[in-house]
């Protein structure tokens, strides 16, 4: 079997609540704006990176409207973060801002992490520890 390369990955979800997510990903969680596009055959999108990383979120909406249930609690946005001050500082943002700490479906993920919901309902975990 050959080994399977990708020089980026990039995950795309759709939302109807475009301008909140946003402020989610960019003002609570800190993450950078990499791109913006609007009128790109009725989609407007956002694309949001981490510094010196290839793994990419890009948002989008669509003029007919992107319906995005999130399918259940456990699919989930994980960020592996060394610094416990740091995980704390970024969730007390989060809470400043309205979104609370939500009991995760599994109980691996309450551990050592913070789990909080997105506007679309979609998790997102903050894990203090190291993937590697």
């Amino acid at each position: 079997m050959r080994d399977f390369y990708a020089a980026q990955i990039q995950i795309v979800r759709p939302t109807d609540k475009f301008v909140k997510v946003i402020q989610f990903y960019e003002v609570g969680i800190g993450l950078k704006k990499l791109e913006e596009f609007h009128g790109t055959r009725g989609y407007k999108g956002v694309i949001f990176g981490l510094l010196h990383t290839n793994y990419h979120l890009e948002f989008t909406s669509h003029e007919n409207g992107s319906p995005c249930v999130a399918p259940t609690k456990d699919n989930l946005i994980v960020f592996y973060m060394q610094d416990n001050n740091e995980i704390n500082q970024l969730v007390k943002r989060m809470n400043h801002m309205g979104y609370k700490e939500a009991e995760p479906e599994n109980e691996y993920w309450k551990e050592k992490g913070i789990t909080i919901e997105d506007p679309d309902g979609w998790r997102v975990v903050f894990m203090n520890r190291s993937y590697v």
